[in-house]
Parts: structure tokens; C-alpha cells; sequence
């Protein structure tokens, strides 16, 4: 099997396609270690996926759960301990955690080639997808290679190449969002909360203009913080706004014991489209599979896409194990159609609740309204906290995990 592409998912996927004796190349353009736009903010699901695959997180930085800002709360809810997922978060910076995670795919197993630029499909007559081209080098070094599989993945990122050159291109009706990041040293780098703001201004909280968007503050340890800030619209035209300015404002306006000035600030802010909700389908067809932001498995709910790529990942390699016995295409494609059937059976419900809710909250006034008056009421924040963290239990659980399950079967699955 060809996976192009290797973040959480691709590395995911090669991990347990390695474990199971399967042969997997994994190929990117970049050398590892890169750097990745992301919040680094690792939630109890993406947790318990690295436990799942064997990943040592014990130096990892860890946090209790999530500080809430917002309609002149800032209550603090803690990662709920349960049957299904563990009750603490983490945060890891991208440029290590996908270091770690590719690493750990060469250990099981896995065939890692970097700064590889795969461009090009290679298929039969009929459009099967049978391989892929892609170069090495640059000028007249250039190294042309050539790949041949039974099984392509496009793991390329929010720009799906290789699924958009086979004719699977971002549905319009799917949520986009933007996220911007950098990083501080701080005082508190090893406070052990993440903290959200549900209210973005472009000024002074309350005197100023709120803006359609969220803030956050991750903590990594050792003096560092992720800090960013996102917008989202439920359509594939995310809301532009000037994020520059818009970052220097909100940090000014935090609290100073955090120590966001100037001088602090390491790195430049960068930003990143993050695509939601299944925007590429489908996710298999004729030799080609697509996982990851690829196939825009983003959450609409908190911009999370850690959690669902390790998670596609593993349910990547458990078909393709599956599939790759029959000895018929036809075989092969059945059984291939199991990994969309997979996800849509975890994610698809919940992404189609987080369709609304993205609907709703791109509409500031009402973001303010339901934080002013929605966050100083625990017993419905606890079912809120689950939902925006895709923390609830699939089965069983308590009385806010049934009434999730219960929304998720109601509503088109995404």
C-alpha cells in the first residue's frame, strides 16, 4: 500500500498496517521533523488513539481539561474520566508529534521516504487507480520516481491533491474554517488547563467589535503556549477576516500575567484552512482512499483533527488487512467500502449535529447569548463539554451521553 502523506493519519495508518505484516511505504515532500499550523491541543480522544497504537506519551505535557472564557464566565470543566476515554488532555507541539508518530510507523515497520512531492496518479484505462508518480530533488538533480500499488491514499492535507486530480473536489456545503497560531514563552507555559475564549474582540471585551471567531491558550510545558485564534462558516468559503490585526488586539487585551508581548513571541503567526465534515467524497472508490484533512475529517465542533485522523487511520489499515485477501477487484472494492461505512458510523451523525452548530455560532450576537447564559449551568455544560469535545460515550455512559446519542441518530448522517 502507497499512503502520501505523513501526518496523523498517514502515520497512523502505516503504524497498524506495519503491525499487521502488511507492506506500506509512506511518502512526504517534507523531512522530518516539520512544522505543522495546528493549536497542538490533544483532547482525551486523541489520548486514548495514542494509547491504542503505543505511542510513549509519558513526557508529554498534561492537562486536567478546559478553562471557558466568555459572556463574563470563566469556569473551568474537567476531562470527564470514563469507560471509553481517559480523564486528561495533552499538548504537543506538531513539529514533535509528528516526528514521534512517523518514528513510531518506521519502528512497527513502515518504509518512510521524505521530501518526496507526489503530484500524479497513475491509472489503467478504465480510471482504476493503480500508482503514483512524484520527484525528489530539485533542478537538474530532479529524481523522478515511480510508485506502484494496489491500494493509493491521498493522507496529503487540506489540499488533497491527489483526490482533487481524480475529480473529488471540496463539497460547498461542508463548514471551512481558518485557524492562525503562534507560540509565547510565558509564566504559565506549564499551566495545566487549555483555555478557550468563546468571544472574540476586535478591542477591549465589551467595548469593542465581536468578531465571528474564537480564541485559545494551550499550555505545552517548559515556558511555552500555543496561542490562536480560529473562524468558521458553515459553508466552503471560510469568513476572511484580518487576522494580523485582529491576534495583536485580543492578545493585548488577556490578562498580562500571561506575558504576551512583543519580545516573547517565538516564531511568526501562521494560518491554516481546516476543512470539515466529510467535504471530500467518497472516501473510497476505484484504488484511491483519502483520510485525514484530506478527506475533511476536521471537527466542526472544536477545529480538533488529531483525534479523527489517528482514528481513520486505524480503521484504514483494519480494512485494507481485510480487503487485500480477496482476489477479485470487485472483493477488494467491497470490502474497501467497510472503512467509509466505519467512519461515517463514528463521526457521521456527530459531524452533521456540528453542521448546525457551526450555523449558529457564525453568528456572533448568538455565540454571545448562549455563553452569557449557557455557561454558568453546569449540568447542561456537562453535556455541552462532551459535545464540543467529541467526548461522549457511543454506548451506555450517563444521562448527557444518551441525549448526544440520541441527537447524533436523528439528524442525516454527514
Amino acid at each position: 500500500m502507497l499512503i502520501v502523506g505523513a501526518g496523523p493519519a498517514g502515520a497512523s495508518a502505516a503504524h497498524y498496517l506495519a503491525q499487521l505484516g502488511e507492506q506500506v511505504l509512506l511518502v512526504d515532500k517534507a523531512v522530518f521533523p516539520r512544522d505543522k499550523i495546528c493549536g497542538d491541543g490533544l483532547t482525551p480522544a486523541a489520548v486514548n488513539e495514542l494509547s491504542l497504537m503505543g505511542v510513549d506519551t509519558s513526557s508529554w505535557m498534561r492537562n486536567k481539561g478546559l478553562q471557558v472564557v466568555g459572556g463574563g464566565n470563566d469556569i473551568k470543566f474537567p476531562w470527564p474520566e470514563q469507560t471509553s476515554l481517559p480523564g486528561y488532555g495533552m499538548a504537543r507541539a506538531r513539529m514533535d508529534l509528528d516526528h514521534d508518530l512517523v518514528r513510531h510507523a518506521q519502528k512497527s515497520g513502515a518504509t518512510l521516504l521524505e521530501g518526496v512531492t507526489v503530484n500524479e496518479l497513475i491509472t489503467r484505462h478504465d480510471g482504476r487507480v493503480v500508482g503514483a508518480r512524484g520527484t525528489r530533488g530539485r533542478g537538474k538533480d530532479t529524481e523522478r520516481l515511480e510508485f506502484r500499488a494496489r491500494l493509493v491514499a491521498d493522507a496529503g492535507g487540506v489540499s488533497a491533491r491527489l483526490a482533487t486530480g481524480a475529480g473529488r473536489t471540496a463539497l460547498t456545503n461542508r463548514p471551512m474554517a481558518v485557524a492562525a497560531r503562534t507560540y509565547f514563552t510565558s509564566p504559565l507555559g506549564d499551566t495545566d488547563w487549555m483555555v478557550s475564549h468563546l468571544e472574540l474582540w476586535d478591542g477591549k471585551p465589551g467595548e469593542s467589535n465581536l468578531l465571528p471567531g474564537y480564541g485559545w491558550i494551550f499550555p505545552l510545558g517548559n515556558g511555552l503556549v500555543n496561542v490562536g485564534l480560529g473562524s468558521v462558516s458553515s459553508t466552503k468559503t471560510a469568513t476572511k477576516l484580518p487576522y494580523k490585526q485582529i491576534f495583536e488586539a485580543w492578545t493585548a487585551n488577556l490578562p498580562a500575567e500571561w506575558g504576551f508581548v512583543p519580545e516573547n513571541q517565538q516564531g511568526p503567526l501562521r494560518s491554516a484552512a481546516l476543512p470539515m465534515c466529510f467535504n471530500r467524497q467518497p472516501l473510497y472508490a476505484d484504488g484511491l482512499v483519502i483520510t485525514g484533512d484530506a478527506a475533511g475529517l476536521i471537527s466542526p465542533f472544536n477545529g480538533e483533527g488529531i483525534a479523527p485522523a489517528l482514528a481513520a487511520g486505524r480503521m484504514l489499515a483494519q480494512t485494507y488487512a481485510s480487503a487485500c485477501v480477496r482476489p477479485t477487484e470487485h472483493g477488494f472494492d467491497l470490502a474497501m467500502e467497510g472503512y467509509q461505512t466505519a467512519l461515517k458510523q463514528q463521526l457521521g451523525g456527530y459531524y452533521s449535529l456540528g453542521r448546525i452548530f457551526v450555523k449558529l455560532i457564525e453568528k456572533p450576537e448568538i455565540m454571545r447569548l448562549c455563553t452569557r447564559y449557557g455557561l454558568p449551568r453546569r449540568h447542561l455544560m456537562k453535556l455541552v463539554h462532551k459535545l464540543l469535545s467529541d467526548g461522549y460515550e457511543r454506548h451506555g455512559g450517563d444521562i448527557s451521553d444518551r441525549i448526544i446519542q440520541l441527537l447524533t441518530k436523528v439528524v442525516p448522517s454527514a
